[in-house]
C-alpha cells in the first residue's frame, strides 16, 4: 500500500514540476544548494520541450536573450519577492548579451567616431598641436607685433652737425618730433638750401621705399603724356570711379596701379629719371644715399608696374631727393641743388645751383596741388591742417624689412613758399602717414606765429581751397 501512495507522490510532484518549471529555474541563479535529488529527474528532457510547453513570445524564438527575459517576466508574477532582486542580476548579463548580438546603438557609434581622432593621432601631429597650444597662449598672453625696429628713439637729434642750420627752426622740428624714431628735414623751396635736418645719420646713410609718396611723380607724367586730365575718373578702391584730385587727395591705390599699366614701366622710368629718383640730391653733402630706382617693375605676381607706382615698391629714396622734389613743386618747376651750408662765410657766400628746368611739366604742377591740397583738407593728411596757412602734402603709409614708415612731404603758401617739411617715421604700427602729417601741422605752426598773431587781431585769412576740388 506505502509503495502505491508513494508513486502518486511522485507524478504528482512531476506534474507540478512541469508547470513551474520557469520559476525553479530562475530562483536555481541564486541557490547555493540544490534542493532534492528528484529535482534532476523532474526537469524537461530538452530545452525545446519547455519552450514548446510555455509558448513564449514571436522574439524570443529567435533571440535568446529574450529567453532570458521571458522567464524574468514569468518569475515576477509567481514569485513578488524576489521580484527586484532577478531584474538587478538578469539585466547586466542580458545587456552583454545583446552587445554581442545587436548592432551597436547610438550612443555607442558617437563615442566611436569621437575617439578615433585621439587614438589616430601621431607623435609628430601631437608635437604640432602642442606647439600651436603654446604659440596661442603666448599671442593671448604676451603683446605681440611684426615690427622689430623701435617707434622710440629717446634722443633723435644724437649726433648730428648742427653748424650752419637755423636755431629756431631747428628748435620747432625738435619739439615736433619729440622722442620718436624719424627724421625731419626743412628746405627753402626757392634757392634749395637745407635750413634743418633732424637724425641727420637715418636721414642720408640709406633710402627707403617712398610708399604712396610716389603718386605725385605718376600723376605729373600721366597728366604730361595725356593718358588722363583732371577730370577723368578711373577705378578706385571703394569700386567707384574717381579722378586725379579725389585720389591724391585720398592716396587712392587702385587708381595709381590703373595708371601705372597705362604709362608702363619705360615711361614711368624716364619720369623718375627726370625728376631725380636714384640720384644724390645734394651738391656738397658727400654721405648722401643716391637712393635705387629699380631697372625692371616688380614681378607680376605681386603687380607688377601698377605695385611700383601705387606703393612705391622696389625704389629707395632718401629723405633729401623727396625735399627736392618737393621744392620743384612748390616754386613751380625749377628743381635744385639741395646746399647745406655749414659756416658764417659760407651762409654769406650761399648762391643757389639750378638742376633742371621742368618745363614740360610746369602746366600741369597747379593740377598736382589740388590733389595735395585736397589730402590736408579733407583727405589722408587732415592732421596737418591750419587755418592760417595753405598747406599742400602727400601722405605715404607702408613697410619694408621689419618696419613701418610714414612719411609726409609738404610745403606751405602757394603763392610765396618759404618752406618745405619732409617728415619720416620708422618703427612700429603708430608709424604711418598721417601721424607724420600730425607732426608737420605741429611745425608749421610754430614756424609761422606771425600768422596766429594777426588771426588772434581779427584779420582772419581762410585757406585758398575750401571746397572738395574735383567732388
Amino acid at each position: 500500500m506505502l509503495p502505491k501512495k508513494i508513486a502518486i507522490l511522485a507524478v504528482a510532484i512531476g506534474s507540478l514540476t512541469l508547470i513551474n518549471a520557469p520559476a525553479a529555474s530562475a530562483a536555481l541563479l541564486f541557490q547555493q544548494t540544490s534542493s532534492a535529488p528528484s529535482n534532476a529527474a523532474s526537469q524537461p528532457s530538452s530545452p525545446a520541450a519547455s519552450t514548446k510547453a510555455h509558448a513564449p513570445s514571436r522574439v524570443a524564438a529567435h533571440h535568446p536573450v529574450h529567453r532570458t527575459s521571458y522567464r524574468h517576466r514569468v518569475y515576477r508574477r509567481r514569485a513578488s519577492i524576489h521580484r527586484r532582486v532577478v531584474h538587478r542580476a538578469v539585466r547586466p548579463a542580458a545587456r552583454r548579451t545583446a552587445a554581442l548580438h545587436r548592432t551597436p546603438v547610438r550612443r555607442r557609434v558617437r563615442r566611436v567616431v569621437y575617439r578615433r581622432p585621439v587614438r589616430r593621432l601621431s607623435y609628430s601631429s601631437s608635437a604640432y598641436h602642442h606647439v600651436r597650444y603654446r604659440h596661442a597662449l603666448y599671442h593671448r598672453y604676451v603683446p605681440w607685433s611684426p615690427w622689430n625696429v623701435s617707434s622710440i628713439n629717446t634722443d633723435p637729434a644724437f649726433g648730428d652737425d648742427i653748424a650752419g642750420e637755423n636755431p629756431e627752426i631747428r628748435a620747432a622740428a625738435l619739439k615736433a618730433l619729440g622722442h620718436l624714431n624719424g627724421s625731419v628735414i626743412v628746405v627753402d623751396p626757392n634757392s634749395g638750401r637745407i635750413l634743418a635736418m633732424v637724425n641727420q645719420r637715418l636721414a642720408l646713410t640709406r633710402g627707403f621705399i617712398p610708399c604712396s609718396t610716389v603718386k605725385p611723380m605718376v600723376a605729373l607724367a600721366g597728366l604730361k603724356e595725356g593718358l588722363v586730365t583732371l577730370s577723368t575718373k578711373l577705378p578706385g578702391m571703394t569700386g567707384r570711379r574717381i579722378d586725379m584730385t579725389e585720389a591724391l587727395a585720398h592716396s587712392d591705390n587702385r587708381y595709381f596701379a590703373e595708371l601705372g599699366e597705362m604709362l608702363g614701366f619705360p615711361r614711368v622710368e624716364q619720369y623718375a629719371e627726370l625728376l631725380g629718383y636714384g640720384q644724390r640730391a645734394s651738391l656738397d653733402i658727400s654721405d648722401e644715399s643716391p637712393g635705387v630706382f629699380p631697372s625692371q617693375p616688380p614681378p607680376a605676381t605681386i603687380g607688377g608696374v601698377g605695385r611700383l607706382t601705387s606703393f612705391g615698391t622696389g625704389i629707395d629714396q632718401t629723405p633729401l631727393q623727396m625735399a627736392a622734389l618737393a621744392s620743384a613743386i612748390a616754386n613751380g618747376g625749377t628743381l635744385y641743388w639741395l646746399q647745406w651750408p655749414r659756416t658764417p662765410e659760407e651762409i654769406e657766400a650761399f648762391t643757389p645751383r639750378v638742376r633742371r628746368v621742368l618745363t614740360g611739366l610746369v602746366p600741369y604742377i597747379p593740377e598736382v596741388r589740388q590733389g595735395m591740397a585736397g589730402a590736408v583738407l579733407y583727405g589722408t593728411a587732415r592732421l596737418a591742417y591750419n587755418p592760417f596757412e595753405d598747406i599742400f602734402g602727400k601722405t605715404g603709409t607702408c613697410s619694408e624689412d621689419g618696419g613701418r614708415m610714414g612719411w609726409f612731404v609738404s610745403f606751405a603758401q602757394e603763392q610765396q613758399p618759404e618752406y618745405v617739411v619732409i617728415v619720416m617715421l620708422r618703427g612700429g604700427r603708430v608709424m604711418f602717414g598721417p601721424h607724420a602729417a600730425g607732426i608737420a601741422g605741429d611745425l608749421y605752426r610754430e614756424l609761422l606765429p606771425q600768422n596766429v598773431q594777426s588771426a588772434q587781431a581779427g584779420t582772419y585769412r581762410p585757406p585758398a581751397l575750401l571746397n572738395h576740388p574735383g567732388l
